[in-house]
């Protein structure tokens, strides 16, 4: 403890000492993004030293993982508004990895207990308590954002702290839902995919995979992708044809693309343009919902087949259990 708080102090008088006007505004958000992960980072150590109870030591990790996860994207939120995609892409690709190996157990993300409980790796009554150890930690950090930015320490910063917020919901509730729990469980059905193929390097492939989406979202706005699949497999019993026709980035435009219910109510609950209940609905079971759906999807033959099909790949193989 005595060393989080001298961290904190020699970073506040570093600051201070630094004209507010020449600071450059993209150094006091990197520096903000080191802090909270090294606080985090401190946290979960003296978590792991002074808590022996699995669960018990498990739930402060969620807590702080979620924790760390909203605080660093209220400040990526900055970064975006203010040094473009690009730079928001390379602060989210190496926290995505900074988070993968540093977090554990940790998920800080409510449906992968949901998803757990209907593959029987774990019960109601442990997930509930997941999820209101990571809810806590969401809603918790704002207090800590919101002291950094009352410094006002650059431009960036300037009226942030108490500023109204609006909500990213454009469209009415119900396809709000329908297309957090589309991205959802297009989300999961990767990071399975990932999980069973267990390729080399996969946290930084799954963080760029993951990076990917979300800067896809931002960069295709108005992209129209068309896919068309025919399966006439001479035994088969069944004719497959599937034809989808997605607005790419639209997510962005409609709902924000949050993807996860705890990021979604730290950064936009109580936010001016819906109702609390409208945001459980999107936020919650649409994003809940979109997981349950991969679970089962996920066990369909033509997905397995596919994924199963796709583990072979020309030249040098990037799968763990292939041969060079």
């Amino acid at each position: 403890m005595k060393f989080t708080i001298d961290v904190l102090g020699v970073f506040l008088k570093v600051v201070v000492k630094i004209n507010r006007v020449t600071f450059a505004p993209l150094v006091v958000s990197t520096l903000f993004i080191l802090l909270t992960s090294l606080l985090a980072h401190c946290a979960r150590r003296l978590v792991h030293k002074t808590i022996n109870e699995p669960f018990v030591r498990l739930l402060f990790e969620e807590l702080i993982a979620a924790a760390e996860l909203c605080g660093c994207c209220f400040e990526l939120i900055v970064v975006a508004d203010n040094f473009g995609v690009a730079t928001y892409a390379i602060f989210l690709f190496a926290l995505t990895i900074w988070w993968s190996v540093n977090w554990g157990d940790a998920t800080a993300c409510p449906y992968t207990h949901i998803e757990d409980v209907i593959e029987g790796k774990g019960d109601i009554r442990k997930a509930l308590l997941k999820t209101w150890a990571e809810l806590t930690g969401g809603l918790l950090v704002f207090k800590y954002v919101q002291l950094y930015w009352a410094l006002e320490i650059s431009e960036t910063h300037k009226d942030k702290a108490f500023e109204e917020c609006r909500a990213d919901l454009q469209v009415p509730v119900i396809y709000g839902a329908i297309i957090e729990g589309i991205a959802t469980c297009l989300c999961r059905l990767v990071s399975k995919s990932l999980g069973d193929l267990n390729p080399r390097f996969a946290t930084a492939i799954d963080a760029f995979i993951g990076t990917s989406l979300v800067v896809a979202g931002v960069l295709t706005r108005h992209t129209v992708f068309v896919y068309r699949y025919q399966d006439n497999t001479a035994n088969a019993d069944l004719s497959v044809s599937v034809f989808c026709k997605v607005h790419l980035g639209k997510a962005f435009d409609y709902s924000g693309g949050y993807f996860n219910p705890v990021l979604a109510t730290s950064l936009k609950a109580g936010c001016e343009g819906h109702t609390l209940m409208e945001h459980a609905v999107v936020y919650w079971i649409g994003a809940c919902a979109g997981s349950i759906l991969s679970v089962y999807m996920y066990k369909l033959p033509a997905i397995q087949r596919y994924v199963r099909g796709g583990a072979v790949a020309n030249g040098d193989s990037i799968w763990a259990d292939k041969e060079d």
